[in-house]
């Protein structure tokens, strides 16, 4: 278990999480505390695990449609599917993750911090056989959006959405994805950056529709 002292908490967090602070809290505490030990992190994301983390993933929950159901493709810590699913208690989320230490983590987690709206899959994306189809799918970090989209499209039902985060070579991996995006039919392509002026940190977000 770490000792190490992470970042303070941002103004910022308090106006993204409104009522829903104080679990917010108790999850960065909780990922403080054992994320080096378990992998999910590594030990220079401390001082900036609430700008570079948390709050950028709380910045997808506005994106979320009321009452969908979303997958968190290569969930992780958790990052953005706990922290989102903590946000947006009006949606439900499946969180989608092949190893399986993460994913006794994130169940852990959910009951720790009473998420009555998460599920948690053991799964590779290719493998993951969903009934009925996500409404929304969002992943971050996980792989390059030529990649990324084929295994993320057939798990959204048609008219769904894509809501992937990315860095910031967003733009060129886009057009790198180009032919992917043709051939998956997706419409309504759109990049945003979110958060700015609010975080330290923008969140940059590949958003499309499913046909």
């Amino acid at each position: 278990m770490t000792t190490l002292e992470y970042e303070a908490e941002p103004a910022a967090a308090a106006e993204l999480f409104g009522t829903h602070i104080d679990v917010a809290r108790k999850y960065t505490d909780d990922l403080a505390q054992r994320g080096e030990e378990l992998g999910l992190i590594g030990p220079l994301e401390l001082p900036r695990l609430w700008s570079r983390h948390i709050l950028n993933s709380a910045l997808l929950a506005p994106l979320v449609r009321r009452g969908a159901r979303v997958g968190d493709i290569g969930s992780g810590a958790g990052l953005p599917g706990l922290v989102v699913a903590l946000a947006r208690p009006d949606a439900q989320f499946v969180l989608i993750e092949p190893m399986e230490r993460r994913c006794d983590w994130l169940r852990h987690e959910a009951a720790e911090l009473g998420l009555t709206n998460v599920e948690v899959m053991r799964a590779r994306a290719e493998e993951a056989h969903l009934s009925p189809l996500l409404d929304q799918a969002t992943a971050r970090a996980v792989s390059a959006l030529s990649k990324l989209l084929p295994l993320t499209v057939p798990l959204v039902r048609s008219g769904g959405e894509v809501i992937l985060m990315k860095g910031a070579n967003i733009e060129a991996e886009a057009l790198a994805a180009a032919k992917a995006i043709k051939r998956l039919r997706l419409t309504d392509i759109e990049i945003l950056l979110l958060g700015d002026g609010v975080a330290t940190e923008v969140t940059r977000v590949f958003r499309a529709t499913v046909d």
